[in-house]
């Protein structure tokens, strides 16, 4: 499971489908409606908000937000009522970390959207997030 702090500008379409797919499958795991992914770490920091469930549905809005922009058909229903705008903080190597990651796997299924990528110049979270400055997170396996 990968909920990518970075904006879901930068996914591949690929990337931006299994992120739709991973977060509405961490949305039961928080929800309590899977015994599965329960204690995956990247749940962490949905845990530690205020209102978990609106937390998870606020991460979700910007993800089918994204998916709009590019003309996917996403089930917006499936994202629940409910919404935060507390955000949760991600730390600037938290950002850079993911962007990384996703560089070296976008440069071996997804040539083109790799290049955009190489001309980065400030790298954006997901618009739930807010960034501050700081090391990568505890829950990230490296």
């Amino acid at each position: 499971m990968r909920l990518w702090s970075i904006h879901p500008k930068y996914l591949d379409p690929k990337g931006l489908v299994a992120l739709w797919r991973e977060a509405l499958l961490a949305k039961k795991a928080l929800e309590g409606k899977t015994r599965h992914y329960r204690n995956h770490p990247q749940l962490t920091r949905f845990k530690e908000h205020s209102n978990l469930i609106a937390a998870i549905n606020s991460f979700l809005r910007e993800v089918f937000r994204e998916a709009c922009s590019r003309g996917y058909c996403f089930n917006k229903r499936l994202i629940g009522k409910g919404f935060t705008r507390k955000k949760i903080a991600v730390s600037d190597a938290q950002l850079k970390y993911e962007f990384l990651h996703l560089k070296k796997k976008l440069k071996k299924r997804h040539s083109k959207k790799y290049s955009e990528l190489k001309k980065t110049k400030r790298i954006l979270p997901n618009p739930f997030f807010a960034t501050k400055k700081g090391p990568v997170a505890d829950w990230e396996k490296r």
